[in-house]
């Protein structure tokens, strides 16, 4: 059992039950600009304030690394983790760029890289304390007070993980979730599949709690999104997911309490079939569609002068 008294997720719970409601203003009549409109409405209610402003946006980036990934899961190498960690503290990755156009801060957050959660396929990814404990950190991507975060996540192995998190959340045959973009050979999909399904079998009648279903399939950036999210509700301050694992994340929270991802954005759609499944799910129509593969918060730093358009339009009082 997981949903006990003393359980570790308690706090999670009871900080996700308390999040103050998202209150969009549907009533003032105002020269309508589709989504734009809907974006800056939403950014004044998460925000609580009649002008929302974007001055101070951060990129947050959770690294981690997973035991499954010796199974051959992925297209990377297996150091590629630590490679794109250095390339970002160095300034020297796409994300450090737009990051740099946009005014945002970049945070870089290592998740315990030397000690990898344990492979799915032969027991829960991290105990219930652990994955407590990651999702409180993810909350310190708050700690500089952004009035924006943007969400991204990196560790070899990710993807699937996120996968078998969304089959463990939502059902459905397992080739479904892992369905990725066409660079991906077919025996990679094979491989990833097959780790899926034998992860849901070997956790079945475990899954029904969505926090449960995360301490067993997911990882710790998983997790840290999670306290993200959780945090910046609180903090009113708006999120934009970047790629499929952000959009689980999302997703967990989002199956506690639909109202608790009303003030997140999905900054764009790549194109993995199953980005596009989850995104449907959680409600989350995409704000750019440009066949992005990269992840590493890119797509969620695009869409950061989006939302700062949308607050900067002066609106017109019909």
């Amino acid at each position: 059992m997981t949903d006990t008294l003393d359980s570790p997720f308690d706090d999670v719970r009871d900080l996700l039950r308390q999040s103050p409601d998202v209150l969009v203003d549907s009533t003032s009549q105002r020269i309508t600009l589709g989504r734009l409109d809907t974006i800056a409405r939403v950014i004044a209610a998460t925000q609580t304030q009649d002008r929302p402003t974007i001055d101070k946006p951060t990129v947050a980036l959770f690294a981690g690394s997973h035991g499954l990934a010796h199974r051959g899961v992925s297209v990377s190498a297996p150091d590629a983790t630590d490679k794109r960690v250095a390339s970002l503290r160095e300034g020297k990755s796409p994300t450090s760029g737009l990051a740099g156009q946009v005014g945002a801060t970049v945070r870089i957050f290592e998740l315990a890289l030397d000690v990898p959660t344990v492979d799915i396929a032969e027991g829960p990814a991290m105990s219930e304390k652990d994955c407590a404990a990651t999702i409180a950190y993810g909350m310190e991507a708050l700690t500089e007070q952004p009035d924006c975060l943007a969400l991204g996540v990196l560790g070899v192995g990710g993807g699937t993980a996120a996968a078998a998190v969304a089959c463990g959340l939502y059902g459905g045959d397992a080739r479904y979730w892992v369905r990725a973009g066409g660079r991906v050979p077919n025996d990679v999909n094979d491989r990833r599949a097959s780790l899926v399904s034998e992860a849901i079998n070997v956790h079945r009648g475990h899954l029904s709690d969505p926090l449960s279903t995360l301490q067993r399939l997911g990882g710790r950036e998983l997790a840290a999104c999670v306290g993200a999210i959780i945090a910046a509700r609180h903090q009113g301050v708006p999120v934009i997911l970047d790629g499929f694992a952000t959009a689980v994340a999302a997703g967990v929270v989002h199956a506690m309490d639909p109202r608790g991802i009303d003030h997140v954005f999905a900054g764009q759609v790549t194109d993995r079939p199953a980005h596009k499944a989850i995104l449907e799910r959680i409600g989350k129509p995409p704000l750019l569609d440009l066949e992005l593969e990269l992840g590493e918060g890119v797509g969620s730093a695009l869409a950061i002068n989006i939302l700062r358009s949308a607050c900067a339009i002066d609106y017109v009082t019909d």
